[in-house]
């Protein structure tokens, strides 16, 4: 109970801290789009999600889904634990290669929430998972970056750094993420202390934990246990961690590990079929979705063999390839239609879904960039996706993050956010009022519904230049990019970081400065 009321007594004085960033500077960035101060909760989607399959088609492709966990199985590597956890369960276990009998994975899931919270250190930035809810978190996992001087090079910790300022600025993005770019800079066996710890104190929105190995995922849970107190992160989820299978039908032993360690402590994780389809599954729709779906079903139930309840997330991240080259393609309709079955699928299991993003495959922020983004971020809106990873600064196929595109990115999550809101039918949104006052022939302009509404009556870009081609030229004659490049170096220059109790801040810093001392520097 002491832990717990440190984290509110913490919580409040970072609202507190927060206190000068509301009121009309608030008001005029949500209006104009976004910016520090203009905060937006979590989507309560008012829309209903598309779908693109009927109830026979649903039940084909978990037939067939069924059919291949019984019949082809799915691998659990190098883990001797989760292959005795599938034998006591009533699984078929072949060496390494795990066949499920019908409707074990759906009769374990049933311990599986529908709904979660994950807990940001400040309350009012905490998350729902699952429902009608819809989180958007940045782009994960990057080696390299195209930085604000228009140079590709790795990423750095400084990156990272600067990565996390603009997910707590930026007003549409609801979640800190994780490895929102891989700082190379810093040795392979470290690097996951700097990175959480930039998250837990540089932003106080949710964030994600590391998944490269168990005992790193452990240091994850330890410096949760310090930010909100053990008591609580035994009994809240706090973290959120991205469990990708090899597809196809593998689990690893690092993932499996990393799994084991934050389903015991209660923590979420997503699992992920990383796909590209035609290389990883089948070319064909159908054929993805039900690869896709038996390895969730293993990967979904395996957490509830190691800790019943615990949090789990139906994941899919799925893509095209190119005939020609083999290199993955993004925005393309048949990865879409992927996304659209597999939230259905998700649905009927009662579980939360992630997918989609803002994914591209170009290698600058242009018109392809935008296209392909676009495409992808509609349908994962569209589909009723629970937690959006890559939502913003997802350039080069995943290879780099771009700061130029993440500012252009969270101007389009606004977007989603307000599309997502549905149409008012309020007396207010019905308008008959001025219907009435202006009548046939007139305008609208200037009567009294527009002027009470003309303020947050429409969303207003931060990035688009709507003005006459005389005044753009005035002004500089600059693209998208350039404006995006301006307003992610103010947004930087204007960064406050959120209040921590300094107790906590001494304590996660300690935590970091031992495990750092305590192995050499490996950078492999």
């Amino acid at each position: 109970m002491v832990e717990n009321l440190a984290v509110e007594q913490e919580a409040g004085a970072s609202r507190r801290a927060r206190g000068d960033r509301g009121g009309a500077a608030a008001r005029r960035a949500a209006r104009s789009g976004g910016g520090p101060g203009a905060q937006q909760a979590f989507i309560h989607r008012k829309i209903r999600p598309y779908e693109v399959l009927d109830e026979e088609g649903l039940a084909l492709i978990e037939a067939n889904a069924d059919q291949v966990l019984e019949e082809i199985g799915i691998e659990f590597r190098d883990d001797a634990e989760a292959l005795q956890l599938w034998r006591e369960a009533g699984a078929e276990v072949k060496g390494e290669r795990v066949h499920f009998p019908k409707g074990l994975c759906r009769s374990l899931l049933k311990s599986a929430p529908s709904v979660f919270t994950q807990h940001a250190r400040n309350p009012e930035r905490s998350v729902e998972i699952g429902g009608d809810a819809t989180v958007f978190a940045p782009v994960y996992g990057p080696p390299f970056v195209r930085d604000l001087d228009g140079k590709r090079r790795y990423a750095t910790i400084e990156d990272f750094r600067n990565f996390v300022k603009l997910a707590y600025l930026a007003p549409s993005i609801h979640h800190s993420g994780g490895t929102v770019c891989e700082p190379v800079d810093v040795p392979v066996n470290k690097r996951h202390l700097d990175m959480i710890l930039a998250h837990m104190t540089l932003s106080d929105k949710p964030f994600m934990g590391s998944v490269t190995a168990p005992e790193r995922a452990q240091d994850t849970v330890e410096m949760c246990k310090i930010l909100f107190g053990a008591e609580f992160v035994d009994n809240n989820t706090v973290v959120i961690n991205l469990i990708n299978a090899n597809s196809p039908m593998v689990f690893d032993e690092t993932m499996l590990g990393a799994a084991k360690v934050y389903a015991r402590n209660n923590q979420a994780t997503i699992i992920t079929p990383f796909i590209l389809a035609g290389a990883m599954s089948p070319v064909t729709v159908a054929g993805t979705l039900t690869q896709v779906l038996a390895e969730v079903l293993a990967g979904a139930a395996f957490t509830q063999l190691v800790r019943p309840g615990a949090p789990v997330v139906f994941g899919t991240f799925a893509s095209s390839i190119s005939m020609q080259s083999g290199a993955p393609t993004f925005g393309t309709p048949e990865p879409s239609l992927v996304s659209y079955g597999a939230a259905q699928l998700a649905r009927r299991l009662g579980l939360p879904f992630r997918t989609g993003g803002s994914l591209c495959a170009s290698k600058v922020p242009d018109a392809q960039a935008a296209y392909e983004s676009a495409n992808t971020l509609n349908a994962t809106l569209l589909a009723g996706t629970n937690f959006v990873l890559h939502s913003a600064g997802w350039l080069e196929g995943g290879l780099a993050s771009c700061y130029e595109k993440f500012v252009m990115d969270v101007d389009q999550l606004g977007m989603a956010q307000k599309l997502a809101t549905g149409v008012d039918l309020s007396e207010n949104g019905q308008a008959l009022d001025a219907i009435r006052e202006v009548g046939p022939g007139s305008h609208y302009l200037g009567c009294a519904h527009t002027q009470a509404n003309f303020q947050t009556a429409f969303y207003r870009s931060s990035i688009a230049d709507n003005n006459s081609f005389e005044q753009w030229q005035a002004e500089g004659e600059k693209t998208a990019p350039q404006r995006a490049n301006g307003l992610a170096r103010r947004w930087l220059d204007s960064y406050e970081a959120p209040g921590l109790d300094q107790g906590i801040a001494d304590g996660l810093n300690d935590f970091v400065a031992k495990k750092k001392e305590s192995m050499p520097d490996a950078f492999t």
